[in-house]
């Protein structure tokens, strides 16, 4: 543990400012404030939080962990990397063959029929670049237009929640949820169940996750899905990508950094002598694929292809990233996998600098 011990003690004296306790402070705690009424508020459960908390794989094995690792924390937008991993699964079931399809050719009368609307492909909604158009879940794309994100390195042009002239699909990067959870829902009605179920059954059982992590949705996110397959029609909840408005996943930092391990892997997990290939590679390998309008960023997850948005970090690396603080750091060259949670963002690059030293 000396190796990592500079890692550590930086991280637990950098802890993000939001208070532990969402309900004793709920001013000081989130990313909705920003947006305009009525969505200025939580409209999914939030829960208290854990310390700085973290854990190092490297090789396969844990060497590293401090905090409450096993404590099951919301880690807000890390889930939006868990809806393309998703996506992948319904590609290697068949289900999504051509990820340049238009979302609209399967799957009518939900968000995807208007004439600006029919032309999103499933690729425009992994990278960021689908312009879609509309109320999601209760939600007006509108609240994310302009988005302030701490990782986008380019200025946003207007006032967050005003309505910026929509662009032609694909044509356009901004950061945003609204729009991914539309893609959320895209993919339950894709799979005809409900999205929380995929995700314990085709990734979180395979690679030996715990019980505790839930994906839970907003309090007035129901949708009736009609019977399919033999299944009966059911009542499920559609779930968020993040946190921004309350819900997502809460999951700990012991199995974010085995769906971490599993990227790493390329979408393989080993357990004793089996190989059980849960994701495709070739998924995994396009997920890393930087998106034409915006480098640094892939399918759902922010690249370092020109080492600009984390500058001590290798060309090679690649992140999951939510707000308060939480972070997946994936180095394929070092076969390692990092995970910190409510560190402040503006230190996440002397985070980063510390581990690389501890590496070398």
């Amino acid at each position: 543990m000396t190796q990592w011990s500079d890692v550590i003690a930086f991280s637990q004296l950098h802890e993000v400012d939001w208070p532990r306790d969402p309900a004793k402070d709920p001013d000081r705690w989130g990313v909705h404030h920003p947006d305009p009424p009525p969505w200025n508020r939580l409209l999914g459960p939030v829960h208290e939080r854990g310390p700085v908390s973290g854990v190092i794989r490297q090789r396969g094995e844990m060497v590293a962990q401090w905090g409450e690792p096993h404590r099951s924390d919301l880690t807000f937008s890390v889930a939006k990397t868990y809806l393309a991993m998703l996506a992948g699964i319904a590609h290697d079931e068949g289900l999504l063959p051509d990820v340049d399809e238009p979302v609209s050719r399967r799957l009518k009368e939900i968000g995807f029929d208007s004439p600006h609307n029919q032309t999103i492909t499933w690729r425009h909604l992994l990278t960021q670049v689908s312009e879609w158009d509309g109320n999601c879940l209760g939600i007006e794309d509108t609240v994310d237009r302009y988005r302030v994100v701490s990782h986008d390195p380019r200025p946003v042009m207007g006032v967050k929640g005003t309505a910026r002239p929509l662009q032609t699909p694909g044509t356009y990067w901004e950061y945003n949820d609204v729009r991914i959870n539309q893609l959320s829902l895209a993919l339950l009605h894709l799979f005809g169940k409900s999205l929380p179920d995929v995700w314990r059954e085709k990734i979180l059982t395979p690679i030996g996750a715990t019980d505790d992590a839930q994906w839970r949705g907003y309090d007035d996110a129901w949708v009736d899905l009609p019977a399919k397959d033999g299944r009966p029609a059911q009542r499920v909840k559609s779930v968020p990508g993040g946190t921004h408005w309350g819900a997502g996943v809460s999951i700990s930092a012991h199995d974010q950094a085995l769906i971490g391990q599993l990227m790493l892997q390329k979408g393989a997990w080993f357990h004793h002598s089996k190989k059980t290939q849960v994701i495709s590679a070739h998924w995994i390998n396009q997920m890393m694929q930087p998106c034409p309008l915006a480098s640094f960023y892939g399918w759902l997850v922010w690249l370092n292809t020109d080492r600009t948005t984390f500058t001590h970090a290798s060309e090679q690396s690649y992140f999951m990233v939510g707000a308060g603080g939480n972070y997946v750091w994936i180095m394929p060259e070092e076969q390692t996998v990092v995970v910190v949670r409510w560190l402040e963002s503006n230190r996440f690059d002397g985070f980063v600098e510390r581990v690389m030293k501890a590496l070398n």
